[in-house]
């Protein structure tokens, strides 16, 4: 046991043991006098719901807090799990830290991000001392839930959400009365229960890595030195033009994608991304199929591939 009294406290051992409360991360921003802030900070957290509070915590010795202390209001920009670099960008001292990052404005002049997993903005509310940290905490006046992957913070490493094993096989139990009478004879029927069983454990892998699922897609259609056009993703994604537009515009925001001859082509950072994924995807179907015989795959391959032909 860490003995807590102050002549012998081990502040990096608290530390330590601090990080094994898993958090989100954050990028924390805010506006004054013509400066610009932002500081990585995984102390954020909720206060109230009425009024709508929430707080986190600057060090007293930050360059960037007189910026929070003069600003009337401050935004919380909370990271999508594919954001590492934006982190570490404003978790390092620069002269610049807003250099290479595009941003909008928010209340106050708040920078905001895009592509984060939600955003809030704040009206500066109240200011706490808290040793050798400022607390502040700020009234939300408006919010952005924007549904992705949040990165997370744990034993001083990134990490990401998944849904723990436990959960994932709890509704196993009802497989067996799912499938009775004529529903166990319709073919359609068990292949649409089957691509559900197969999402329930594949989806969230694929959604923890901070991209959307039509993200995900786009990047896993493209070859490395290849290039289509957006008539071309429609048809291999299977998604509404509007879907296909805003997730190019997201992945080349993320330098992912770029305009080629012909459509558009995977970066070195989008092959990088697109290798992950079909490496997420290739493990899933290894768990899956690994009980079925070559020659079993092989003929339900075939079979698909004659449905998907004829269909």
């Amino acid at each position: 046991m860490t003995i807590s009294n102050e002549a012998s406290f081990d502040s990096r051992a608290f530390r330590r043991a601090l990080g094994n409360f898993a958090t989100g991360v954050t990028v924390m921003t805010a506006a004054a006098g013509g400066r610009k802030a932002g500081v990585t900070a995984n102390s954020f957290n909720s206060v109230s719901l009425e009024p709508p509070l929430v707080l986190w915590s600057i060090d007293k010795r930050s360059s960037s807090y007189e910026v929070f202390e003069r600003a009337s209001h401050f935004a919380v920009n909370i990271l999508s799990a594919d954001q590492i670099d934006l982190s570490n960008q404003f978790a390092r001292p620069m002269d610049d830290k807003f250099a290479g990052v595009r941003c909008e404005e928010g209340a106050g002049g708040a920078p905001l991000f895009a592509d984060c997993s939600a955003r809030f903005q704040c009206e500066s509310h109240q200011r706490i001392d808290g040793g050798d940290h400022w607390i502040l905490i700020g009234k939300v006046v408006a919010f952005d839930d924007l549904g992705r992957a949040p990165l997370l913070y744990h034993q001083g490493a990134y990490s990401s959400v998944l849904p723990h094993p436990r959960l994932v096989g709890k509704s196993e139990g009802g497989v067996r009365s799912a499938f009775q009478g004529r529903l166990s004879h319709n073919l359609y029927y068990l292949m649409t229960q089957a691509v559900r069983s197969y999402q329930a454990d594949y989806q969230p892998k694929q959604l923890a890595t901070g991209l959307r699922t039509s993200e995900a897609r786009m990047l896993m259609v493209l070859e490395k030195d290849a290039s289509l056009d957006q008539a071309a993703l429609q048809q291999l994604v299977a998604m509404p033009v509007r879907e296909i537009e805003e997730a190019l515009m997201a992945l080349m925001r993320k330098g992912m994608l770029v305009e080629v001859p012909g459509g558009v082509g995977l970066t070195p950072a989008g092959i990088d991304q697109a290798e992950m994924l079909w490496s997420i995807a290739e493990e899933q179907q290894e768990k899956v199929f690994s009980r079925f015989s070559a020659q079993q795959i092989e003929t339900f391959r075939q079979v698909l591939k004659g449905i998907a032909q004829v269909c």
